[in-house]
Protein backbone atom coordinates (compact mmCIF):
# COMPACT_ATOMS: atom_id res chain seq x y z
CA UNK A 1 0.00 0.00 0.00
CA UNK A 2 2.80 2.42 0.84
CA UNK A 3 4.66 3.94 -2.08
CA UNK A 4 8.30 4.99 -2.07
CA UNK A 5 7.15 8.61 -1.77
CA UNK A 6 5.23 7.76 1.40
CA UNK A 7 8.36 6.14 2.78
CA UNK A 8 10.54 9.11 1.82
CA UNK A 9 8.17 11.45 3.66
CA UNK A 10 8.12 9.26 6.77
CA UNK A 11 11.92 9.15 6.85
CA UNK A 12 12.09 12.91 6.30
CA UNK A 13 9.99 13.43 9.42
CA UNK A 14 11.96 10.83 11.37
CA UNK A 15 15.21 12.62 10.60
CA UNK A 16 13.62 15.90 11.66
CA UNK A 17 12.69 14.24 14.96
CA UNK A 18 16.29 13.08 15.24
CA UNK A 19 17.48 16.64 14.60
CA UNK A 20 15.27 17.91 17.43
CA UNK A 21 16.30 15.03 19.73
CA UNK A 22 20.04 14.46 19.17
CA UNK A 23 20.18 11.81 21.91
CA UNK A 24 17.72 9.59 20.02
CA UNK A 25 19.71 6.56 18.89
CA UNK A 26 19.25 4.74 15.59
CA UNK A 27 17.49 1.83 17.28
CA UNK A 28 14.87 4.22 18.64
CA UNK A 29 14.48 5.84 15.24
CA UNK A 30 14.07 2.45 13.57
CA UNK A 31 11.44 1.46 16.12
CA UNK A 32 9.55 4.69 15.43
CA UNK A 33 9.76 4.04 11.67
CA UNK A 34 8.27 0.56 12.07
CA UNK A 35 5.51 2.01 14.24
CA UNK A 36 4.62 4.68 11.67
CA UNK A 37 4.50 2.12 8.87
CA UNK A 38 2.17 -0.08 10.89
CA UNK A 39 0.01 2.92 11.79
CA UNK A 40 -0.52 3.64 8.11
CA UNK A 41 -1.94 0.15 7.65
CA UNK A 42 -4.03 0.44 10.81
CA UNK A 43 -5.36 3.76 9.55
CA UNK A 44 -6.69 1.95 6.48
CA UNK A 45 -8.38 -0.66 8.70
CA UNK A 46 -9.83 2.13 10.83
CA UNK A 47 -11.32 3.83 7.78
CA UNK A 48 -12.91 0.57 6.60
CA UNK A 49 -14.33 0.05 10.08
CA UNK A 50 -15.76 3.57 10.25
CA UNK A 51 -17.41 3.22 6.85
CA UNK A 52 -19.07 0.03 8.08
CA UNK A 53 -20.28 1.69 11.26
CA UNK A 54 -21.71 4.71 9.45
CA UNK A 55 -23.54 2.43 7.01
CA UNK A 56 -24.70 0.25 9.92
CA UNK A 57 -26.37 3.25 11.51
CA UNK A 58 -29.04 2.87 8.81
CA UNK A 59 -30.45 0.04 10.93
CA UNK A 60 -30.96 2.49 13.78
CA UNK A 61 -32.51 4.90 11.32
CA UNK A 62 -34.90 2.22 10.14
CA UNK A 63 -35.87 1.33 13.69
CA UNK A 64 -36.44 4.98 14.62
CA UNK A 65 -38.59 5.61 11.57
CA UNK A 66 -40.83 2.62 12.17
CA UNK A 67 -41.24 3.27 15.87
CA UNK A 68 -42.78 6.70 15.28
CA UNK A 69 -46.29 7.22 16.56
CA UNK A 70 -47.44 8.12 13.06
CA UNK A 71 -44.80 6.90 10.57
CA UNK A 72 -45.11 8.25 7.05
CA UNK A 73 -45.16 6.10 3.94
CA UNK A 74 -41.54 7.10 3.42
CA UNK A 75 -40.69 5.93 6.93
CA UNK A 76 -42.42 2.60 6.41
CA UNK A 77 -40.77 1.98 3.05
CA UNK A 78 -37.28 2.86 4.29
CA UNK A 79 -34.79 -0.01 4.50
CA UNK A 80 -31.22 -0.21 5.71
CA UNK A 81 -30.07 -1.55 2.36
CA UNK A 82 -26.90 0.55 2.41
CA UNK A 83 -25.69 -1.85 5.09
CA UNK A 84 -27.89 -4.91 4.63
CA UNK A 85 -26.61 -5.88 1.22
CA UNK A 86 -24.26 -8.72 0.26
CA UNK A 87 -21.48 -6.40 -0.87
CA UNK A 88 -20.74 -4.52 2.32
CA UNK A 89 -21.73 -7.55 4.38
CA UNK A 90 -18.78 -9.39 2.81
CA UNK A 91 -16.60 -7.11 4.96
CA UNK A 92 -18.82 -7.10 8.04
CA UNK A 93 -18.98 -10.91 8.06
CA UNK A 94 -15.27 -11.45 7.46
CA UNK A 95 -14.04 -13.21 10.60
CA UNK A 96 -10.44 -12.46 9.65
CA UNK A 97 -11.17 -8.74 9.39
CA UNK A 98 -13.09 -8.72 12.66
CA UNK A 99 -10.19 -10.47 14.41
CA UNK A 100 -7.81 -7.82 13.09
CA UNK A 101 -10.10 -5.06 14.33
CA UNK A 102 -10.34 -6.67 17.77
CA UNK A 103 -6.61 -7.39 18.00
CA UNK A 104 -5.82 -3.73 17.37
CA UNK A 105 -8.71 -2.49 19.56
CA UNK A 106 -9.99 -0.42 16.65
CA UNK A 107 -13.58 -1.05 17.70
CA UNK A 108 -12.82 0.76 20.96
CA UNK A 109 -11.95 3.91 19.04
CA UNK A 110 -15.44 4.22 17.58
CA UNK A 111 -17.18 7.44 18.57
CA UNK A 112 -20.94 6.83 18.48
CA UNK A 113 -21.77 10.53 18.30
CA UNK A 114 -19.51 11.06 15.29
CA UNK A 115 -20.90 7.98 13.55
CA UNK A 116 -24.43 9.27 14.06
CA UNK A 117 -23.46 12.73 12.81
CA UNK A 118 -21.78 11.40 9.67
CA UNK A 119 -24.76 9.21 8.81
CA UNK A 120 -27.35 11.87 9.59
CA UNK A 121 -25.58 14.44 7.43
CA UNK A 122 -25.28 12.03 4.53
CA UNK A 123 -28.93 10.98 4.90
CA UNK A 124 -29.92 14.55 3.98
CA UNK A 125 -28.13 14.46 0.63
CA UNK A 126 -29.79 13.96 -2.73
CA UNK A 127 -27.33 11.13 -3.43
CA UNK A 128 -28.69 9.07 -0.56
CA UNK A 129 -32.31 9.90 -1.29
CA UNK A 130 -31.91 8.84 -4.93
CA UNK A 131 -30.22 5.62 -3.83
CA UNK A 132 -33.13 4.75 -1.54
CA UNK A 133 -35.53 5.13 -4.45
CA UNK A 134 -33.38 3.27 -6.98
CA UNK A 135 -33.56 -0.38 -7.94
CA UNK A 136 -31.27 -2.62 -5.92
CA UNK A 137 -28.12 -3.54 -7.84
CA UNK A 138 -24.43 -4.11 -7.08
CA UNK A 139 -23.63 -0.94 -9.02
CA UNK A 140 -26.01 1.19 -6.93
CA UNK A 141 -24.54 -0.12 -3.67
CA UNK A 142 -20.96 0.56 -4.76
CA UNK A 143 -21.84 4.00 -6.07
CA UNK A 144 -23.54 5.11 -2.85
CA UNK A 145 -20.74 3.70 -0.66
CA UNK A 146 -18.19 5.67 -2.67
CA UNK A 147 -20.30 8.78 -2.20
CA UNK A 148 -20.73 8.07 1.50
CA UNK A 149 -17.00 7.72 2.02
CA UNK A 150 -16.30 10.89 0.02
CA UNK A 151 -18.89 12.72 2.12
CA UNK A 152 -17.05 11.55 5.24
CA UNK A 153 -13.47 12.42 4.28
CA UNK A 154 -14.48 15.75 2.76
CA UNK A 155 -15.78 17.05 6.09
CA UNK A 156 -13.92 18.55 9.03
CA UNK A 157 -15.45 16.12 11.54
CA UNK A 158 -13.99 13.02 9.90
CA UNK A 159 -10.72 14.84 9.19
CA UNK A 160 -10.25 15.79 12.84
CA UNK A 161 -11.42 12.36 13.99
CA UNK A 162 -8.70 10.61 11.99
CA UNK A 163 -6.03 13.16 12.84
CA UNK A 164 -6.72 12.99 16.58
CA UNK A 165 -6.31 9.21 16.61
CA UNK A 166 -3.56 8.82 14.01
CA UNK A 167 -0.81 11.38 13.59
CA UNK A 168 0.03 9.79 10.22
CA UNK A 169 -3.34 10.83 8.71
CA UNK A 170 -2.12 14.20 7.45
CA UNK A 171 0.62 12.48 5.41
CA UNK A 172 -1.29 9.32 4.48
CA UNK A 173 -4.70 10.79 3.63
CA UNK A 174 -4.46 10.50 -0.16
CA UNK A 175 -3.01 7.00 0.18
CA UNK A 176 -5.85 5.85 2.45
CA UNK A 177 -8.51 7.39 0.22
CA UNK A 178 -7.08 5.56 -2.77
CA UNK A 179 -7.01 2.25 -0.89
CA UNK A 180 -10.58 2.76 0.32
CA UNK A 181 -11.85 3.48 -3.18
CA UNK A 182 -10.15 0.33 -4.44
CA UNK A 183 -11.73 -1.70 -1.64
CA UNK A 184 -15.23 -0.35 -2.26
CA UNK A 185 -14.98 -0.85 -6.02
CA UNK A 186 -13.83 -4.43 -5.37
CA UNK A 187 -16.91 -5.40 -3.33
CA UNK A 188 -17.78 -8.10 -2.49
CA UNK A 189 -14.37 -8.91 -1.03
CA UNK A 190 -12.57 -12.06 0.04
CA UNK A 191 -12.30 -12.69 3.81
CA UNK A 192 -8.65 -11.58 3.94
CA UNK A 193 -9.09 -8.64 1.53
CA UNK A 194 -7.16 -6.29 3.83
CA UNK A 195 -3.95 -8.30 3.37
CA UNK A 196 -3.61 -6.73 -0.08
CA UNK A 197 -2.91 -3.44 1.66
CA UNK A 198 -0.25 -4.61 4.10
CA UNK A 199 2.87 -2.51 3.34
CA UNK A 200 5.18 -4.50 1.06
CA UNK A 201 8.62 -5.74 2.06
CA UNK A 202 10.30 -4.29 -1.04
CA UNK A 203 9.13 -0.76 -0.25
CA UNK A 204 9.27 -0.80 3.54
CA UNK A 205 12.38 -2.89 4.14
CA UNK A 206 14.49 -3.11 0.98
CA UNK A 207 14.04 0.59 0.29
CA UNK A 208 12.91 2.29 3.52
CA UNK A 209 15.04 0.43 6.06
CA UNK A 210 18.11 0.77 3.88
CA UNK A 211 17.56 4.48 3.21
CA UNK A 212 17.09 5.26 6.89
CA UNK A 213 20.17 3.24 7.84
CA UNK A 214 22.42 4.83 5.24
CA UNK A 215 21.42 8.43 5.96
CA UNK A 216 21.90 7.87 9.70
CA UNK A 217 25.20 6.00 9.49
CA UNK A 218 26.79 7.79 6.53
CA UNK A 219 25.70 11.31 7.43
CA UNK A 220 29.25 12.64 7.57
CA UNK A 221 30.12 11.24 4.15
CA UNK A 222 26.94 12.67 2.64
CA UNK A 223 27.62 16.09 4.14
CA UNK A 224 31.16 16.06 2.72
CA UNK A 225 29.64 15.92 -0.77
CA UNK A 226 26.92 18.46 -0.07
CA UNK A 227 28.96 21.23 1.59
CA UNK A 228 31.15 22.09 -1.45
CA UNK A 229 28.05 22.14 -3.67
CA UNK A 230 26.46 24.85 -1.52
CA UNK A 231 28.99 27.40 -2.84
CA UNK A 232 27.70 30.79 -1.61
CA UNK A 233 25.61 29.20 1.16
CA UNK A 234 26.90 28.48 4.64
CA UNK A 235 25.79 25.00 5.72
CA UNK A 236 24.33 26.28 9.00
CA UNK A 237 22.12 28.71 7.05
CA UNK A 238 20.42 25.93 5.12
CA UNK A 239 16.94 25.13 6.45
CA UNK A 240 16.85 21.92 8.49
CA UNK A 241 14.27 20.29 6.21
CA UNK A 242 16.25 21.24 3.10
CA UNK A 243 19.45 19.73 4.46
CA UNK A 244 17.63 16.51 5.31
CA UNK A 245 16.13 16.39 1.82
CA UNK A 246 19.57 16.86 0.27
CA UNK A 247 21.03 14.02 2.33
CA UNK A 248 18.16 11.68 1.47
CA UNK A 249 18.39 12.46 -2.23
CA UNK A 250 22.16 12.08 -2.27
CA UNK A 251 21.93 8.73 -0.47
CA UNK A 252 19.55 7.50 -3.17
CA UNK A 253 21.84 8.71 -5.95
CA UNK A 254 24.89 7.04 -4.46
CA UNK A 255 23.58 3.82 -2.92
CA UNK A 256 20.38 2.81 -4.74
CA UNK A 257 21.52 1.69 -8.13
CA UNK A 258 18.09 0.81 -9.54
CA UNK A 259 16.55 4.26 -8.90
CA UNK A 260 17.28 6.71 -11.74
CA UNK A 261 18.94 9.92 -10.61
CA UNK A 262 16.35 12.07 -12.39
CA UNK A 263 13.58 10.23 -10.54
CA UNK A 264 15.32 10.91 -7.23
CA UNK A 265 15.83 14.59 -8.07
CA UNK A 266 12.22 15.12 -9.14
CA UNK A 267 10.84 13.28 -6.10
CA UNK A 268 12.68 15.39 -3.55
CA UNK A 269 11.94 18.64 -5.37
CA UNK A 270 8.25 17.70 -5.25
CA UNK A 271 8.46 16.79 -1.56
CA UNK A 272 10.14 20.13 -0.81
CA UNK A 273 7.09 21.90 -2.26
CA UNK A 274 4.93 20.20 0.36
CA UNK A 275 7.14 20.35 3.43
CA UNK A 276 9.59 23.22 3.10
CA UNK A 277 9.66 26.92 2.20
CA UNK A 278 8.36 28.41 -1.10
CA UNK A 279 11.95 28.97 -2.28
CA UNK A 280 13.16 25.51 -1.32
CA UNK A 281 12.19 23.75 -4.53
CA UNK A 282 14.55 25.92 -6.59
CA UNK A 283 17.30 25.59 -4.00
CA UNK A 284 16.94 21.80 -3.77
CA UNK A 285 16.74 21.45 -7.54
CA UNK A 286 19.86 23.56 -8.09
CA UNK A 287 22.02 21.80 -5.48
CA UNK A 288 20.95 18.31 -6.51
CA UNK A 289 21.49 19.03 -10.18
CA UNK A 290 24.98 20.33 -9.40
CA UNK A 291 25.74 17.30 -7.22
CA UNK A 292 24.39 14.85 -9.79
CA UNK A 293 26.55 16.22 -12.61
CA UNK A 294 29.69 16.33 -10.42
CA UNK A 295 29.23 12.80 -9.10
CA UNK A 296 28.47 11.42 -12.54
CA UNK A 297 31.61 13.05 -13.91
CA UNK A 298 33.67 11.58 -11.06
CA UNK A 299 32.15 8.13 -11.59
CA UNK A 300 30.62 8.07 -8.12
CA UNK A 301 27.12 7.26 -9.32
CA UNK A 302 26.65 3.76 -10.66
CA UNK A 303 23.21 2.77 -11.96
CA UNK A 304 22.02 -0.49 -13.48
CA UNK A 305 18.97 -2.08 -15.05
CA UNK A 306 15.90 0.12 -14.99
CA UNK A 307 17.88 2.65 -12.98
CA UNK A 308 20.14 3.92 -15.75
CA UNK A 309 21.40 7.41 -15.03
CA UNK A 310 19.50 8.95 -17.86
Amino acid sequence: MLSRRNIRIKILHLLYVKRMKPDLEYSGLKKLYDSWVDKSFELYLFNVWQLLRVAAYSRKDQSNRRSKHLPSDEDLSFTSKIFDNPLIQSIEQSEAFQREIKKRSIHAKTNADIIKMLYTDFAKTDDYKKYLEAEISPESHIDVLLKLYKHCYSGETFEEYNEDLYDTWIHDKSLIIGAMKKTIKGLPVLPDFYSDFIPGKETVEDFGDDLLYKVCHLEGELFSYIEPALKNWEADRVAIIDMILLKLALAEMLYFETIPTKVTLNEYVDISKLYSTPKSKDFINGILDRLMKKLQKDGKIQKSGRGLID
